[in-house]
């Protein structure tokens, strides 16, 4: 009889979006035709701009002819894209070549497919509050997962320190779900921790884009250091729309190295075995958004995302609730008003403002007391939902 791994056995049911789910249809079914203000999910709203969809239906149109066609793509990236991120990186002052960028159908597969990489001996550190995969995807290969919980007394960005030894560290900045950035010192203290320790960093810079203050580093590889100690996975879904359409990246330095094994000549062997590549049309819609056109129009769409950050933040100001995020991250992580737990705090907004957001216990235990909104709603809603807030809230203590 073929044994099953049994380490899936050791998930916890992932029962977040599933009660959100539960919740909320519950809700429409007892009041017929409310209309719900969604800031919980992470999905964009926007459609893709121009320049990508005009990519696309050129690339269609290859696909039509003989002369154009294109079939099975280069399993690592097409190299137009692999050349046109390495130069989106090289313009930011990081030297990087065009073989260290793998493409992919975006950072959540690889997020998962990169721990091919280490032996599942390895262990797993993961900051919590954190993006639940992170923990799941390695629970499944039965690696011991190291919890290293943060709190709001260090702005949910913890420091390296002696029980956050482990083979691999996750570190996504800025982070899902508190919003917060790690300081160029901050990353460095890390980086150094993991080249110490002979660690490797697997870096979810997914919502980099969102960085609008210069000071804080938008790739882990503006850290000195980080090349013989990182791994950096991107996607295109926040940053360009690309949810919808899948595709991501990631960059692995040619000087990452354990025991004599090159990571990223490993990562070509695993690709070329076990993929045939993103589609060619995708990845020309891809390689427009590295133009200076596609730049222009991305950032326009960060824009109105930023802006319903501001909707949110500002009402939270007004009635004086600490929160985190905002600024330089889609995301907002509020403290429940009047020390209610965050699955009381959902209830509550739905019911009275038919609000929904995330209760924060979902990202692990320390998001008690936490709620997550997401800034990618249309703004008439984003606003809206800030207004019913504030006046629900304002008598609150």
């Amino acid at each position: 009889m073929i044994s099953p791994n049994m380490h899936y056995a050791d998930l916890k049911d992932s029962y977040l979006f599933y009660r959100i789910a539960q919740k909320t249809g519950a809700y429409l079914r007892e009041h017929p035709g409310a209309y719900l203000y969604r800031m919980g999910i992470g999905d964009v709203t926007l459609p893709l701009c121009p320049a990508v969809i005009a990519a696309l239906h050129r690339a269609v149109d290859d696909q039509a002819d003989a002369a154009g066609f294109h079939g099975y793509m280069p399993e690592c990236g097409a190299p137009f894209l692999r050349e046109a991120i390495a130069e989106h990186y090289r313009k930011r002052g990081i030297a990087l070549a065009d073989d260290e960028v793998f493409v992919s159908s975006g950072a959540s597969d690889e997020l998962g497919d990169i721990l091919d990489l280490f032996d599942r001996r390895s262990s797993a550190l993961v900051m919590e509050p954190a993006y639940p995969a992170y923990v799941d995807a390695n629970v499944m290969a039965g690696r011991t997962v190291i919890r290293l919980p943060s709190d709001e007394s260090e702005g949910f960005l913890p420091e390296p320190r002696e029980e956050a030894k482990a083979d691999l560290i996750y570190i996504c900045s800025p982070n899902n779900p508190t919003g917060a950035v790690f300081s160029r010192e901050q990353l460095t203290r890390w980086v150094d921790f993991a080249n110490a320790n002979g660690s490797v960093i697997l870096f979810d810079a997914a919502y980099e884009a969102f960085i609008e203050d210069d000071a804080l580093p938008r790739s882990i590889f503006e850290i000195g250091g980080a090349e013989t100690c990182a791994i950096e996975i991107c996607s295109l879904s926040k940053t360009a729309g690309f949810t919808g359409t899948r595709l991501g990246y990631t960059v692995i330095p040619k000087a990452l190295k354990r025991r004599g094994m090159s990571f990223n000549d490993m990562w070509v062997r695993n690709r070329t075995t076990k993929t045939n590549g993103v589609s060619y049309i995708i990845q020309k819609g891809g390689a427009a958004v590295f133009t200076e056109e596609g730049q222009e129009q991305i950032r326009a769409n960060s824009r109105i995302y930023k802006n319903n950050a501001g909707f949110l933040t500002e009402a939270l100001d007004g009635l004086g609730i600490r929160y985190f995020g905002g600024r330089n991250s889609p995301y907002i992580w509020m403290k429940c008003p009047g020390g209610m737990g965050s699955w009381d705090f959902f209830d509550l907004l739905l019911r009275e403002i038919q609000v929904v957001g995330t209760p924060g216990e979902g990202f692990g235990a320390c998001g008690e007391g936490f709620f997550r909104f997401s800034t990618f709603g249309s703004p008439e809603d984003t606003a809206e939902a800030a207004r019913r807030m504030t006046s629900l809230l304002a008598g609150m203590p």
